[in-house]
C-alpha cells in the first residue's frame, strides 16, 4: 500500500484536496486533528507538562491557545513541542495505515518539510496558493488577525523548500479548478 503525504502552507487548501480524496474513497489521516487528540494521552500530556509546566493543562485538557502563543513566538519551544508530538503522530499514523485496505492512504500534514517527515512517504503532494490568499483564508477560518497568521507562517518552511519535496503539485489559487487536478492525482496513484 502506498503512503501519500499531502502538505502545504497554512491556508493552502490541504483539507479541500483531502476532502475530495475522501469522497473518492481514499482513507485520509489528519495529522493536526490527531495531534490535538494526542494531547490528552498520558504520554504526551506528561511530556508537555515536563517541558512547559502544568499551566498549559486544565485536567487532561490542553490550553492550546496559550501553548500556541508560547511556541509561535519561540522557535526553541516550538522545536521542543514538535519533538514530543511528531513521533506520537507518526506512530499513530503507522498503526492506522496498517488497518487500511485501500491502494493508498493519505496523511494530511502541514509541516512535512519542516520535520523531515516527507521521507516516510512514497509520494508527496504539495498544495500551493499565493501567500496573500492563504492569509485571508486563515483569518476568515480561524478569526485570527493578520499578525497572528504571519507569526504562524514564520514557523513554516518557505514554498520553494516544500515544492522541492513534491512528487505532485495541486494549485489552489481560486482560479485553477482543484477537483480535476485531484482526479488526475488519484488516477496516477491507482494506476499500477
Amino acid at each position: 500500500m502506498k503512503k501519500v503525504g499531502v502538505t502545504g502552507g497554512i491556508g493552502s487548501g490541504k483539507s479541500t484536496v483531502c476532502e475530495v480524496l475522501r469522497v473518492l474513497g481514499v482513507p485520509v489521516f489528519n495529522a493536526d486533528r490527531e495531534a490535538k487528540a494526542l494531547y490528552a494521552s498520558p504520554k504526551v500530556r506528561n511530556a508537555v507538562i515536563d517541558a512547559f509546566g502544568e499551566r498549559f493543562y486544565v485536567g487532561d485538557v490542553v490550553d492550546r491557545k496559550a501553548l500556541a502563543a508560547l511556541v509561535f513566538q519561540d522557535a526553541e519551544a516550538l522545536a521542543k513541542l514538535n519533538g514530543i508530538l511528531h513521533p506520537a503522530v507518526r506512530q499513530r499514523f503507522k498503526e492506522w495505515a496498517s488497518e487500511q485496505t485501500a491502494p493508498y492512504v493519505v496523511m494530511e500534514a502541514a509541516i512535512l518539510a519542516e520535520t523531515g517527515g516527507a521521507k516516510a512517504f512514497d509520494h508527496v503532494v504539495v498544495v500551493t496558493a499565493p501567500e496573500a490568499l492563504r492569509i485571508q483564508r486563515v483569518m476568515r477560518r480561524d478569526g485570527a488577525t493578520e499578525g497572528e497568521v504571519r507569526a504562524r507562517l514564520r514557523n513554516q518552511t518557505d514554498e520553494d523548500t516544500r515544492l522541492a519535496l513534491a512528487d505532485s503539485v495541486i494549485k489552489n489559487d481560486d482560479r485553477t479548478l482543484v477537483i480535476p487536478q485531484v482526479l488526475d492525482l488519484h488516477r496516477q496513484l491507482t494506476t499500477p
